[in-house]
Protein backbone atom coordinates (compact mmCIF):
# COMPACT_ATOMS: atom_id res chain seq x y z
CA UNK A 1 0.00 0.00 0.00
CA UNK A 2 1.36 3.43 -0.97
CA UNK A 3 1.17 6.15 1.69
CA UNK A 4 -0.87 9.24 0.88
CA UNK A 5 0.66 12.69 0.56
CA UNK A 6 -1.08 13.62 3.82
CA UNK A 7 0.64 10.75 5.65
CA UNK A 8 4.05 11.62 4.19
CA UNK A 9 3.60 15.28 5.07
CA UNK A 10 2.68 14.30 8.64
CA UNK A 11 5.91 12.29 8.92
CA UNK A 12 7.81 15.28 7.53
CA UNK A 13 6.29 17.50 10.23
CA UNK A 14 7.89 15.36 12.95
CA UNK A 15 11.36 15.53 11.44
CA UNK A 16 11.69 12.71 8.89
CA UNK A 17 13.39 13.67 5.64
CA UNK A 18 12.22 12.37 2.27
CA UNK A 19 14.37 9.22 2.22
CA UNK A 20 13.50 8.40 5.83
CA UNK A 21 9.80 8.71 5.07
CA UNK A 22 10.02 6.50 2.01
CA UNK A 23 12.10 3.82 3.76
CA UNK A 24 9.88 3.82 6.85
CA UNK A 25 6.69 3.41 4.81
CA UNK A 26 8.33 0.65 2.75
CA UNK A 27 9.31 -1.18 5.93
CA UNK A 28 5.79 -0.82 7.31
CA UNK A 29 4.55 -2.52 4.17
CA UNK A 30 7.03 -5.40 4.52
CA UNK A 31 7.25 -5.79 8.29
CA UNK A 32 10.82 -7.13 8.12
CA UNK A 33 13.34 -6.46 5.35
CA UNK A 34 17.00 -5.88 4.49
CA UNK A 35 18.42 -2.52 3.49
CA UNK A 36 18.76 -3.72 -0.10
CA UNK A 37 15.15 -4.82 -0.31
CA UNK A 38 13.93 -1.53 1.15
CA UNK A 39 16.06 0.56 -1.20
CA UNK A 40 14.41 -1.15 -4.17
CA UNK A 41 10.87 -0.83 -2.82
CA UNK A 42 11.30 2.81 -1.77
CA UNK A 43 13.40 3.79 -4.80
CA UNK A 44 16.18 5.09 -2.56
CA UNK A 45 19.90 4.71 -3.44
CA UNK A 46 21.21 1.54 -1.81
CA UNK A 47 24.33 3.36 -0.58
CA UNK A 48 22.10 5.70 1.44
CA UNK A 49 19.67 3.11 2.80
CA UNK A 50 22.02 1.91 5.59
CA UNK A 51 22.53 5.41 6.99
CA UNK A 52 18.82 6.13 6.70
CA UNK A 53 17.85 2.96 8.57
CA UNK A 54 20.44 3.68 11.26
CA UNK A 55 18.92 7.15 11.66
CA UNK A 56 15.42 5.68 11.88
CA UNK A 57 16.62 3.24 14.53
CA UNK A 58 18.13 6.07 16.59
CA UNK A 59 14.87 8.01 16.34
CA UNK A 60 12.88 4.99 17.47
CA UNK A 61 11.08 4.06 14.26
CA UNK A 62 12.71 0.70 13.53
CA UNK A 63 14.50 -2.13 15.34
CA UNK A 64 17.73 -3.63 14.01
CA UNK A 65 17.79 -7.43 13.84
CA UNK A 66 21.40 -8.72 14.28
CA UNK A 67 21.32 -11.29 11.50
CA UNK A 68 23.31 -11.87 8.32
CA UNK A 69 22.41 -9.92 6.31
CA UNK A 70 21.16 -7.35 8.82
CA UNK A 71 17.40 -7.08 8.76
CA UNK A 72 15.16 -4.32 10.03
CA UNK A 73 11.86 -4.74 11.84
CA UNK A 74 9.03 -2.23 11.57
CA UNK A 75 7.42 -1.06 14.79
CA UNK A 76 3.70 -0.43 15.00
CA UNK A 77 3.23 3.25 14.09
CA UNK A 78 1.80 4.20 17.51
CA UNK A 79 4.69 2.45 19.27
CA UNK A 80 7.19 4.17 16.96
CA UNK A 81 5.67 7.57 17.66
CA UNK A 82 5.72 6.97 21.42
CA UNK A 83 9.38 5.89 21.31
CA UNK A 84 10.28 8.87 19.15
CA UNK A 85 8.52 11.22 21.55
CA UNK A 86 10.39 9.71 24.51
CA UNK A 87 13.72 9.99 22.67
CA UNK A 88 13.05 13.64 21.82
CA UNK A 89 12.19 14.40 25.46
CA UNK A 90 15.34 12.69 26.70
CA UNK A 91 17.54 14.45 24.12
CA UNK A 92 15.94 17.78 24.97
CA UNK A 93 16.48 17.32 28.70
CA UNK A 94 20.11 16.31 28.15
CA UNK A 95 20.75 19.28 25.87
CA UNK A 96 18.96 21.71 28.20
CA UNK A 97 21.12 20.42 31.05
CA UNK A 98 24.32 20.97 29.05
CA UNK A 99 23.21 24.49 28.15
CA UNK A 100 22.52 25.35 31.81
CA UNK A 101 25.95 24.01 32.79
CA UNK A 102 27.57 26.02 30.00
CA UNK A 103 25.80 29.23 31.07
CA UNK A 104 27.40 29.07 34.54
CA UNK A 105 30.84 27.85 33.42
CA UNK A 106 34.07 29.69 32.70
CA UNK A 107 33.52 28.90 29.02
CA UNK A 108 30.45 31.14 29.00
CA UNK A 109 32.50 33.99 30.49
CA UNK A 110 35.15 33.43 27.82
CA UNK A 111 32.55 33.55 25.04
CA UNK A 112 30.99 36.72 26.51
CA UNK A 113 34.41 38.40 26.54
CA UNK A 114 35.03 37.42 22.92
CA UNK A 115 31.61 38.84 22.00
CA UNK A 116 32.19 42.14 23.83
CA UNK A 117 35.68 42.54 22.37
CA UNK A 118 34.24 41.84 18.93
CA UNK A 119 31.53 44.47 19.39
CA UNK A 120 34.20 47.11 19.92
CA UNK A 121 35.38 46.46 16.36
CA UNK A 122 31.92 46.69 14.80
CA UNK A 123 30.52 49.88 13.34
CA UNK A 124 27.04 50.81 14.66
CA UNK A 125 25.44 50.56 11.23
CA UNK A 126 26.56 46.93 10.97
CA UNK A 127 24.46 45.81 13.96
CA UNK A 128 21.29 45.27 11.96
CA UNK A 129 19.33 42.32 10.68
CA UNK A 130 16.09 41.05 9.18
CA UNK A 131 13.96 38.70 11.26
CA UNK A 132 11.67 36.33 9.37
CA UNK A 133 8.81 34.43 10.97
CA UNK A 134 6.84 35.52 14.02
CA UNK A 135 8.55 32.93 16.20
CA UNK A 136 11.99 34.35 15.36
CA UNK A 137 10.73 37.89 15.89
CA UNK A 138 9.31 37.01 19.31
CA UNK A 139 12.49 35.20 20.31
CA UNK A 140 14.57 38.25 19.42
CA UNK A 141 12.20 40.61 21.19
CA UNK A 142 12.35 38.44 24.29
CA UNK A 143 16.14 38.69 24.29
CA UNK A 144 16.03 42.47 23.86
CA UNK A 145 13.37 42.95 26.54
CA UNK A 146 15.48 41.05 29.06
CA UNK A 147 18.34 43.51 28.51
CA UNK A 148 16.19 46.60 29.14
CA UNK A 149 17.19 48.75 32.10
CA UNK A 150 15.28 52.01 31.48
CA UNK A 151 12.28 52.03 29.18
CA UNK A 152 10.43 49.99 26.59
CA UNK A 153 8.07 51.70 24.15
CA UNK A 154 5.72 49.70 21.93
CA UNK A 155 3.34 50.53 19.12
CA UNK A 156 1.29 47.55 17.96
CA UNK A 157 -1.94 46.29 16.44
CA UNK A 158 -4.81 44.44 18.12
CA UNK A 159 -3.38 41.11 16.95
CA UNK A 160 0.06 42.31 17.97
CA UNK A 161 -1.28 43.06 21.44
CA UNK A 162 -2.48 39.47 21.75
CA UNK A 163 0.95 38.24 20.62
CA UNK A 164 2.65 40.54 23.10
CA UNK A 165 0.49 39.19 25.90
CA UNK A 166 0.90 35.49 25.11
CA UNK A 167 4.65 35.68 24.47
CA UNK A 168 6.03 38.45 26.67
CA UNK A 169 3.62 39.50 29.42
CA UNK A 170 5.34 37.65 32.26
CA UNK A 171 8.83 38.84 31.37
CA UNK A 172 7.61 42.43 30.88
CA UNK A 173 5.83 42.30 34.23
CA UNK A 174 9.10 41.26 35.93
CA UNK A 175 10.95 44.11 34.19
CA UNK A 176 8.37 46.65 35.37
CA UNK A 177 8.82 45.39 38.93
CA UNK A 178 12.55 46.05 38.52
CA UNK A 179 11.84 49.65 37.55
CA UNK A 180 11.73 49.53 33.75
CA UNK A 181 9.07 51.88 32.35
CA UNK A 182 6.67 50.39 29.83
CA UNK A 183 4.54 52.40 27.38
CA UNK A 184 2.20 50.79 24.87
CA UNK A 185 0.18 52.32 22.04
CA UNK A 186 -2.48 49.99 20.63
CA UNK A 187 -6.16 49.83 19.63
CA UNK A 188 -8.12 49.59 22.87
CA UNK A 189 -10.54 46.76 23.64
CA UNK A 190 -11.95 44.97 26.65
CA UNK A 191 -9.91 41.83 26.12
CA UNK A 192 -7.62 40.25 28.73
CA UNK A 193 -4.35 41.56 27.21
CA UNK A 194 -5.41 45.20 27.48
CA UNK A 195 -6.68 44.81 31.03
CA UNK A 196 -3.51 43.00 32.09
CA UNK A 197 -1.12 45.48 30.49
CA UNK A 198 -3.08 48.42 31.91
CA UNK A 199 -2.05 47.23 35.37
CA UNK A 200 1.69 47.27 34.66
CA UNK A 201 2.15 49.82 31.85
CA UNK A 202 1.06 53.19 30.58
CA UNK A 203 -1.32 52.11 27.84
CA UNK A 204 -2.89 54.52 25.37
CA UNK A 205 -5.48 54.02 22.67
CA UNK A 206 -4.60 54.48 19.04
CA UNK A 207 -7.50 54.31 16.59
CA UNK A 208 -5.51 53.21 13.58
CA UNK A 209 -2.29 51.21 14.12
CA UNK A 210 0.65 52.82 12.37
CA UNK A 211 2.89 49.76 12.53
CA UNK A 212 4.40 47.37 15.02
CA UNK A 213 7.40 49.11 16.54
CA UNK A 214 9.49 48.33 19.62
CA UNK A 215 12.04 50.69 21.15
CA UNK A 216 14.23 49.32 23.95
CA UNK A 217 16.20 51.83 26.05
CA UNK A 218 18.29 53.99 23.76
CA UNK A 219 19.91 51.02 22.02
CA UNK A 220 17.52 48.83 20.02
CA UNK A 221 14.65 49.31 17.62
CA UNK A 222 12.53 46.64 15.92
CA UNK A 223 9.82 47.48 13.43
CA UNK A 224 7.61 45.38 11.23
CA UNK A 225 7.93 45.28 7.46
CA UNK A 226 4.71 43.32 6.94
CA UNK A 227 1.03 43.57 7.85
CA UNK A 228 0.22 40.96 10.50
CA UNK A 229 -3.33 40.62 9.15
CA UNK A 230 -2.25 39.96 5.58
CA UNK A 231 0.64 37.51 5.88
CA UNK A 232 1.03 34.05 7.37
CA UNK A 233 2.96 34.05 10.64
CA UNK A 234 5.86 32.25 8.92
CA UNK A 235 6.15 35.13 6.41
CA UNK A 236 6.08 37.93 8.96
CA UNK A 237 9.20 40.09 8.61
CA UNK A 238 10.73 42.69 10.92
CA UNK A 239 13.89 44.79 10.86
CA UNK A 240 16.17 45.13 13.89
CA UNK A 241 18.88 47.68 14.53
CA UNK A 242 21.17 48.20 17.50
CA UNK A 243 21.71 51.89 17.02
CA UNK A 244 21.34 54.93 19.28
CA UNK A 245 20.96 57.02 16.13
CA UNK A 246 18.01 54.91 14.90
CA UNK A 247 16.31 55.10 18.30
CA UNK A 248 16.88 58.82 18.78
CA UNK A 249 16.11 59.99 15.24
CA UNK A 250 13.50 57.46 14.15
CA UNK A 251 11.86 55.43 16.91
CA UNK A 252 11.55 58.15 19.54
CA UNK A 253 10.09 60.84 17.23
CA UNK A 254 7.74 58.29 15.64
CA UNK A 255 6.52 57.08 19.02
CA UNK A 256 6.25 60.63 20.39
CA UNK A 257 4.16 61.81 17.45
CA UNK A 258 1.83 58.84 17.75
CA UNK A 259 1.52 59.25 21.53
CA UNK A 260 0.29 62.86 21.40
CA UNK A 261 -1.85 62.46 18.27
Amino acid sequence: MVATIKALDALKSIGLNLYERKIFVALLARGVATAGELSQIANVPRSRSYDILESLAEKGFVVVQPSKPIRYVALAPKDALDRTKDNLKRNYEEMAGRIEELKTSSVSEELEKIYKDGLNMVQPFEMTGTLKGRHSINQHLNSLFKKATKEIKIITTDDGMNELYSNHYNSLKRLVKRGVKLKILAPMSETAPFKAFSEIAEVKNIKKPLNRLYSIDDKHVVFSLTDDKKVHHTQDVAFWAQSQHAVKNFAEPFFGFAWVS
